[in-house]
């Protein structure tokens, strides 16, 4: 699911929003799950991304994906 959200709303898009280098959107692309941080509660990115999906993919959704 991760991957899909990221090819749908392209990782450039995803990097701006999120402040981090598309490299890193790549990464989590790669390993099929948000970093550690976003568990933690110290990024938002499932957050950013719900929101620039329009809500096509949820926050809880992208949180709980199989690591």
């Amino acid at each position: 699911m991760l991957k899909e959200a990221i090819t749908s709303i392209g990782a450039q898009k995803i990097a701006e929003q999120c402040n981090v280098s598309v490299r890193a959107v790549y990464k989590w692309c790669e390993k099929g799950v948000l970093p550690r941080t976003e568990h933690t509660g110290e990024t938002n990115y499932a957050e950013q991304i719900e929101l620039l999906s329009k809500g096509e993919f949820k926050k809880e959704q992208l949180l709980n994906l199989p690591r």
